[in-house]
């Protein structure tokens, strides 16, 4: 009786997880493309940028984590993404670049990855 509540809750948990998980990309989806609208020096880009670091700073911090659930390969693949996205975010907040797209169409992607 205990383990079937106890795999119902970690299982709602994961649920709940990857519900946040969702919204806080979503967010970083629509905030992206507002900055590609208004453009990266605008209050809006910053913003973007800046939330887009904080998101994948925690995403990181987590899939870092031995406690992590996602299978080895899984976790090492989103950690590169994340290294990624973070190094993009610093050259677009420095002017490198002003490719916004790439990073638009991997959160979006990943994002749509935890409907799954």
């Amino acid at each position: 009786m205990y383990n079937t509540y106890y795999a119902e809750s970690t299982a709602l948990s994961c649920e709940f997880n990857r519900n946040h998980e969702w919204s806080a990309l979503d967010q970083v989806v629509t905030a992206l493309k507002t900055a590609k609208e208004h453009g990266l020096v605008s209050s809006e880009g910053k913003q973007a940028l800046h939330n887009t670091m904080m998101v994948w700073s925690f995403l990181l911090e987590d899939l870092s984590n031995s406690d992590n659930d996602l299978p080895a390969q899984l976790r090492a693949d989103l950690i590169s993404i994340g290294i990624f996205v973070i190094k993009q975010v610093g050259r677009l907040r420095e002017a490198e670049t002003a490719e916004i797209d790439g990073l638009i169409d991997i959160n979006t992607t990943i994002r749509d990855g935890l409907n799954q």
